[in-house]
């Protein structure tokens, strides 16, 4: 095959995307980055003598995705995993285990959930009894996580333990996320003929408690990024960083692929596919903030035996997560100094973003102080501010960027999307996603 295509945005989709487009003999490859650095959302940067991660700073291992990749770059003996899984969730006034039997945040056993006291008695007996209603399995194509799970393990436990951590980690609301495209392993189980609860614990018991469930870098994420570049130049890709594509006439080719946020791509669709760009600017964003400090390990009065923890919405903090990363990950502890990553702001929470630095880092570690007994000041502080950088998924999301794509390929053969807006926000999603975009253009091609 003789083509040339080009990369719109150069973050790990976009990468991900030039790495499957160059793996073809006969193709030629440029991507487009408009920034001044690779990687997008993925980011490291020195911290407190260490490489601390401004965003994700691990990758799911449930799917192959990351781990394929890493693979082929030659990274895989690099990988670590957290030292620590275990987590608490503030609540009711102290910081709290998460049960040791869940499934994102499913509670199944009812013992276990008692006794991590994250629920009070009249809101245990609401959980107890909405376990013991038989089983209606769900049949539609996508519900709320909220409504998916309600039902079967009650309001409370949604509310305190699942809404958490799948809310933590998506920056949204549960009552309105896609379960079809947050928790797919959640709405696999709830259609099973038992229940959501009786098949969670089926897939429990079926599986290894020793194995990994998440993979990271000492050097950070980043080094996954630095690498696919390096290995992209390798193979004569051509990357331009600080090009910022203004219309799509600038990457007239054999195929183009815009691995852009949502908006960002809408406006370049808008003259050339204007049923997709409306599609598009349906998708709505939030805006997290994450603030890394370092404190002396004295200053902390909470033992720190555990990744970190999560807080509910309804606690009413700033607040949202505070992950405990010297002793999530064994390469950065060890000293006196202790790095905390201090998370803030959904989609329903927008506080942080209109907060100054010194408002923000205050508010932040009066929240500390409350929840993990957190004295005296920072010996550093870096904060990591993150725009319209997490997409959220409606219920019925998938068949929005099904409808999205069918709509481009009509008005726009010839482009493909890729990123976090389409398929999952974290890591193994986007590398899947670009490379997909990627090889539905080689495969028109024939």
């Amino acid at each position: 095959m003789s083509a040339r295509f080009h990369v719109v945005g150069g973050g790990i989709a976009g990468l991900a995307a030039a790495w499957e487009l160059s793996a073809v003999d006969g193709v030629d490859v440029t991507v487009h980055e408009a920034a001044d650095r690779w990687g997008g959302k993925v980011h490291t940067s020195p911290f407190a003598g260490h490489l601390v991660d401004e965003g994700a700073d691990a990758f799911l291992l449930r799917v192959p995705w990351a781990l394929d990749l890493a693979r082929e770059l030659g990274l895989e003996a690099e990988i670590v995993h957290p030292a620590e899984r275990r987590a608490y969730i503030w609540s009711r006034g102290r910081l709290r285990p998460m049960p040791s039997e869940h499934i994102l945040g499913v509670p199944l056993d009812l013992d276990d959930l008692a006794a991590t006291g994250l629920l009070d008695a009249a809101e245990l007996a609401e959980t107890r009894s909405a376990m013991a209603q038989p089983a209606a399995p769900v049949t539609q194509d996508d519900v709320s996580v909220a409504d998916l799970v309600t039902p079967a393990v009650g309001r409370p436990a949604l509310d305190r333990v699942v809404a958490p951590l799948l809310g933590g980690i998506n920056a949204g609301q549960v009552d309105d996320m896609s379960a079809a495209a947050l928790a797919p392993q959640l709405l696999a189980a709830a259609r099973r003929p038992e229940g959501l609860v009786a098949a969670l614990r089926a897939q429990r018991a079926a599986a290894d408690p020793a194995a990994a469930v998440f993979g990271g870098f000492e050097g950070g994420t980043q080094r996954l990024i630095d690498r696919l570049v390096e290995a992209l130049a390798e193979r004569g890709v051509d990357l331009a960083l600080g090009e910022h594509i203004g219309s799509l006439g600038h990457v007239e080719a054999d195929g183009t692929v815009l691995a852009l946020p949502a908006f960002a791509t809408a406006d370049l669709l808008a003259d050339a596919s204007p049923g997709a760009a409306g599609l598009l600017n349906t998708i709505g964003y939030a805006s997290p903030v994450l603030v890394s400090l370092a404190v002396p390990a004295a200053a902390i009065e909470h033992a720190l035996d555990a990744s970190g923890f999560l807080v509910p919405s309804s606690e009413g903090l700033l607040l949202t997560a505070c992950s405990w990363a010297s002793t999530k990950w064994a390469h950065l502890g060890g000293g006196d100094t202790v790095v905390l990553r201090a998370s803030a702001g959904s989609a329903h929470d927008d506080r942080a973003q209109h907060l100054h630095d010194h408002e923000l880092v205050d508010r932040l570690r009066a929240d500390l102080a409350t929840t993990m007994g957190l004295i005296g000041a920072p010996t550093e502080v870096r904060i990591s501010r993150w725009p319209h950088s997490l997409p959220q998924y409606q219920v019925g999301h998938l068949a929005l960027v099904a409808d999205l794509r069918a709509t481009l390929a009509h008005e726009h053969p010839g482009l493909a999307l890729a990123g976090a807006a389409y398929s999952g926000v974290g890591l193994p999603a986007c590398i899947h996603d670009g490379r997909t975009a990627a090889r539905r253009l080689l495969d028109a091609r024939g």
